[in-house]
């Protein structure tokens, strides 16, 4: 049913949910795992991040710590990517790149308010994916 699957994470509570749902599919239909993280540069601005060269190496360390995370988690093997961008549009991109047949993500991250049921990230990756998405 599945062959490929992708879940994107920011390392929210929500993300980190959907982790364990994701490897156990992973698992259960002999499924490509990949791990996706992005550097919302829509969040911090290009420019910031231009002119405070640190600023986007940090970013993509606590990227690569998250994914790290994520494989260590999992009990499939884990490609994962990072990304800089808007986080919903390197998400359906990248899903669209490696062929997944499903997309699981939380149903809000980091920047959504306690009060959100469904973030704007995951609002829009539902709409415009193009294959299944799971949130959670």
């Amino acid at each position: 049913m599945y062959d490929t699957i992708l879940v994107a994470t920011d390392g929210s509570d929500a993300a980190n949910r959907v982790v364990d749902h994701a490897s156990d599919l992973a698992s259960s239909f002999d499924a490509d795992l990949h791990a996706i993280y992005i550097v919302d540069t829509t969040r911090y601005g290009q420019a910031v991040l231009t002119e405070a060269s640190g600023v986007l190496e940090e970013l993509k360390e606590h990227g690569e710590k998250i994914l790290e995370d994520v494989a260590a988690l999992s009990d499939v093997d884990v490609t994962s990517e990072i990304r800089s961008g808007r986080p919903d549009e390197e998400i359906t991109a990248y899903a669209a790149v490696i062929g997944a047949d499903l997309v699981i993500l939380g149903n809000r991250g980091l920047g959504a308010g306690p009060s959100a049921e469904l973030g704007s990230v995951a609002e829009r990756v539902v709409r415009n994916a193009g294959r299944p998405v799971i949130t959670a």
